[in-house]
């Protein structure tokens, strides 16, 4: 999921498909009980590494603090301008690292997902990219508190989220296994659900562990970082096993071509003619909800980086911080499921744009007045990204062509992965330029003004259209 990353992704924004005949696996039923709940677990084991390693812990606290400055930088006041550049540095080199993997993803993921519809391997390419996930997480207990292994953790954050994003396109793709057209939207829901609470469970167990002192653990060399991180990988093994013992397979696609790996890019291309001369609106709310869904994704990517660096707080203040945002992400988007019934999910994703925007200035602007302008527009900012993901995946469902929802939401992911690399490395090139991490967030909102003015593009019509059952 990422919520929160990503992606990285939060589970809101992983699009479902309708098992074309109109069942699961198990008849008009779908799936039992116990294969949903070893479905959904699979976003609870995999949450921490969004929600502890990419945006509230690891990389906010650790990978791009004083630790990874050369001694002579770090021991300069934080106000200092040498010290102010060198950790925007810091967060630029993050940013890069990141954006090297969206393109990664970019180019993988619409292919590897062709490959594992048509070969009936969908559990097969989760488990390895699962795998790798929890390595690299793993691996980041060789990273040091030390300049020199600066790259090293951030390739591994970089390398962890093309792993989750080619296990979060399978893992997706799964749900049609374990559910109906009647329970899809209750069974992601659960998936959703169990992704934002096991990161806030992980994010209370940090805390607990901090105000403990770790038991009496040396925490010298950045060895507390370098112990969540292992424990985060600990988490995903844990709990990820029941879906691959419990959740059946999917037959190969009898409709799908097995082609080679370059010849998917011709498939992939010749369904998006398609679908420009067909269906146009569908065609125009791809492309915009693939460039407001990036933004969506930098802001959980970034925001507690802008945190740290650019508003002071520590590591309590960040913890606590993503536990609210993730709790007002998740329950604003319950009550905006109501706007979305009433008003149609056109109105709800460009309200949640306009209000992105509007808090993303604020924490610019009002920068200067300090923290309690982080607490204020930051948290209100989340409030405005679950309603616009939710909402994205409600209009596209209602308006896809029909006997088509499986391509269009297919499409959908790939979409959003083909331009994952633009904020980041927009972000990257901004704060590289003005050498301070708070101008990043401009960056962010650039990105989402664009997917909002896409959006505006789509046809008011599609938004009605929605609104009906």
């Amino acid at each position: 999921m990422s919520d929160t990353t990503a992606s990285s992704t939060p589970p809101s924004d992983r699009p479902t498909a309708v098992h074309p005949d109109g069942d699961g696996p198990g008849g008009a039923s779908g799936g039992t009980p116990r294969q949903v709940v070893a479905w959904a677990l699979w976003d609870w084991a995999t949450q921490p590494f969004n929600t502890v390693i990419v945006t509230f812990v690891f990389t906010a606290l650790y990978l791009t603090s004083d630790a990874f400055l050369e001694p002579s930088v770090a021991v300069l006041g934080s106000d200092d301008p040498a010290k102010e550049r060198a950790l925007a540095g810091l967060t630029s080199g993050l940013g890069a690292w990141v954006a090297v993997g969206g393109v990664l993803v970019a180019l993988l993921a619409p292919v590897l997902g062709q490959r594992a519809d048509a070969g009936g391997r969908r559990k097969a390419w989760l488990g390895g990219a699962t795998l790798l996930l929890v390595a690299c997480m793993l691996g980041m207990f060789a990273v040091r508190a030390d300049p020199a292994y600066f790259v090293l953790g951030a390739a591994l954050v970089s390398l962890g989220s093309v792993a989750s994003e080619i296990a979060g396109v399978n893992y997706n793709a799964m749900l049609v296994r374990v559910s109906t057209p009647r329970t899809v939207g209750r069974v992601s829901g659960l998936g959703w659900g169990l992704g934002y609470l096991g990161g806030i469970v992980a994010l209370v167990l940090v805390i607990v562990a901090t105000e403990a002192d770790w038991w009496g653990m040396p925490t010298d060399d950045g060895l507390a970082y370098r112990v969540i991180a292992v424990g985060c990988g600990l988490w995903a093994v844990a709990f990820a096993w029941p879906l691959f013992r419990y959740v059946p397979e999917a037959p190969p696609a009898a409709d799908r071509p097995r082609v080679g790996f370059f010849a998917g890019y011709v498939v992939l291309w010749r369904d998006v003619v398609a679908l420009f001369r067909s269906a146009r609106p569908t065609f125009w709310f791809l492309v915009a909800s693939a460039v407001y869904r990036d933004g969506l994704s930098a802001v959980f990517t970034f925001g507690a980086v802008i945190a740290a660096v650019s508003f002071g707080f520590g590591t309590q203040e960040v913890m606590v911080f993503g536990i609210a945002a993730n709790l007002l992400a998740g329950l604003s988007t319950i009550v905006a499921g109501r706007l979305d019934d009433r008003f149609g999910p056109r109105a709800v994703i460009i309200g949640s744009l306009t209000g992105l925007v509007v808090c993303g200035l604020a924490v610019v602007a009002l920068h200067p007045l300090g923290t309690i302008v982080f607490w204020a527009a930051g948290l209100a900012l989340t409030c405005f990204v679950g309603p616009a993901q939710a909402a994205s995946r409600s209009l596209l469902a209602r308006v896809a062509p029909p006997g088509r929802e499986s391509e269009i939401f297919g499409l959908y992911a790939t979409t959003g992965r083909a331009v994952s690399f633009l904020a980041p490395s927009l972000w990257a090139l901004v704060v590289a330029l003005t050498g301070a991490t708070i101008w990043g967030t401009l960056a962010i909102v650039a990105v989402v003004i664009a997917g909002l003015g896409l959006m505006l593009v789509v046809p008011a019509t599609t938004g009605a259209a929605a609104r009906r059952p």
